[in-house]
Order: C-alpha cells, then sequence, then structure tokens
C-alpha cells in the first residue's frame, strides 16, 4: 500500500515573543494561519530501514531531514519493525518562515499511522511532535491556531470571519533567514524580545468579529526587528504591498517570506504583476485564497 499526503506551510498573523525561558527556549504567543500551499509526502512499506528521497537536491535525506527523524520517532514509537520507503515532492521554498520542514514531519507521523491502521492515538503523535519542533504540532490539525509554550501548545480555532474570500500574497526574496540566527539577534531589540501579553488574543478577537481593517493594526511579529534591520529589502517589499491597498503585511515566523492580505484573489494576482515589475523576476511569488 503507498499513501500519499499534503503538507501545507503557515503563515504566522502574529508572533509575540515574551522573553526568554529557563530552558532556554523563548515563551512566546503566535496566530498561526494554514496556507493552502502544500509539499507532496509518499509513504508505503519498504524491506528494511528508513529510505528517503527528495526532489529538492539540496535537502539531507539521512537524520539531518525532519521527515528521516520524524519516521524514526514513529517507528520507535509504534514498535514497528518493518523498513520504511518515503518520497518528499518539495514546493514550499526553503528557510522561508512558512514552517515547510515542520509540516513535513507532521504530514510523516500523521501519514504513518494511517499508513499502519492508527496505532498511536491522537496525544502520543503531539508528544512525538513536540519533540521534534516547536511549530510541528500545529500541522497535526488544520485550521487557524493559537499556540503559547514555545509554539508547541495549541489552540484550534474556527476559521476568521473577517478573512472569508481573502486571499493571501507571498513574496519570498530568494534567500534564507536562519531561526537560530533570528533569535540570537533578537537580543539587541529588548522591546521585542519581551512583549506584552494578550496582544494574540486581541488579533483572535477582531478577526473572528469580521472586520478586517479594524484588525489589521494588531498584526505584528517580534522577529520582524532583526530581520528588517538587517534585509531591508523586506521593509521596502511591505511598504509597496501597503500602498497597493493590502489590508495587512507581515513577514511569517522567523522570514524570509513576506505576507499581505488582499480582499480577493484577483486584486493579489493583478499586484503580483506589479510587484514583478518593479521588483524584478527573482522573487518567489504564489497568491493562495484563504
Amino acid at each position: 500500500m503507498t499513501l500519499e499526503i499534503n503538507s501545507p506551510c503557515k503563515v504566522n498573523l502574529l508572533l509575540n515573543i515574551l522573553g526568554r525561558r529557563s530552558d532556554g527556549f523563548h515563551a512566546l504567543e503566535t496566530v498561526f494561519h494554514p496556507v493552502n500551499l502544500c509539499d507532496r509526502l509518499t509513504l508505503a512499506r519498504a524491506a528494511s530501514e528508513i529510505q528517503l528521497t527528495c526532489s529538492d537536491p539540496g535537502l539531507p535525506t539521512d537524520a539531518g531531514n525532519l521527515v528521516h527523524r520524524a519516521a524514526t520517532a514513529f517507528r520507535n514509537a509504534a514498535a514497528i519493525t518493518s523498513g520504511l520507503r518515503l518520497h518528499l515532492q518539495k514546493q514550499i521554498p526553503l528557510a522561508a518562515g512558512l514552517g515547510g520542514g515542520s509540516s513535513n514531519a507532521a504530514a510523516t507521523l500523521r501519514g504513518l499511522n494511517e499508513l499502519f491502521g492508527q496505532p498511536l492515538p491522537v496525544a502520543r503523535l503531539a508528544e512525538l511532535a513536540a519533540a521534534l519542533g516547536s511549530d510541528v504540532n500545529f500541522f497535526l490539525q488544520d485550521q487557524p491556531a493559537l499556540a503559547t509554550g514555545r509554539g508547541e501548545i495549541i489552540e484550534s480555532l474556527s476559521p476568521f470571519l473577517a478573512l472569508r474570500g481573502a486571499s493571501f500574497f507571498l513574496v519570498h526574496p530568494g534567500f534564507g533567514i536562519s531561526t537560530p540566527w533570528a533569535y540570537q539577534n533578537l537580543a539587541r531589540f529588548p522591546v521585542a524580545q519581551n512583549g506584552t501579553p494578550g496582544r494574540a488574543r486581541k488579533l483572535i478577537e477582531r478577526l473572528q468579529s469580521g472586520d478586517l481593517p479594524q484588525a489589521s493594526g494588531e498584526f505584528y511579529n517580534s522577529l520582524e526587528a532583526p530581520a528588517l534591520d538587517k534585509y531591508p529589502v523586506l521593509k521596502l517589499y511591505q511598504e509597496f504591498l501597503r500602498a497597493e491597498g493590502a489590508s495587512a503585511t507581515l513577514m511569517s515566523g522567523s522570514g524570509s517570506t513576506t505576507f499581505a492580505l488582499f480582499r480577493n484573489q484577483a486584486t493579489a494576482e493583478a499586484v503580483g504583476e506589479k510587484f514583478k515589475a518593479k521588483f524584478g523576476e527573482n522573487c518567489w511569488l504564489a497568491v493562495v485564497p484563504v
């Protein structure tokens, strides 16, 4: 039996860092939103070991890949003795702040659990996901979510009324930003490193009310402080997108992808053509309905 599963990405509508914890991680509150732009994962049983292939030759196919690590964790937890054959078809950019690797890990856990007849309960999958990375738990479900702790405590939310009919405009500049670098350099911006709790709930309330213009001022990302300081082109992207009528624009996660929200897909696609005319054809662009 072969199983194919989509592995979507995400944006952070808000990422508020609340300070460093005693375990070295940062406490945070973040509002995740799924984006229907997907990698594709194919899973099958094999004679022995874990065999991983990937469409992107730049990605490792050993334990350096989160898919491989997730498969190993699942095999151990479920006491699976057979081997596994996995293929990852990449579409989500790397080091982009879109959670591609975390999504791939979650898709591996969900897919293998289905392939082997659900040997692990949801709670056990969540434990494995949290051990693999802070964002992985979000991708075990498919709704917008509030995440707290270091990002692994997930509260699923109903779709936001304010985003009904809207489209995401995503632009990746062709370079990535390392998550460890972003957090290390956050120390230079103490206000951003020690945010005020409650901003996430405020944004959620406004998005649930259906008033996107009222919510637009609540989008926030602490990690923009170091990222936009080092990469001012991202600030130029945001200024351009706001001038073209974006309801909100923000860097996602640790970057480097910047996203904007437009009222409809046609408007977002038209802005994409203007964006390419101004900034060139080297950027990766995507328009994805919410």
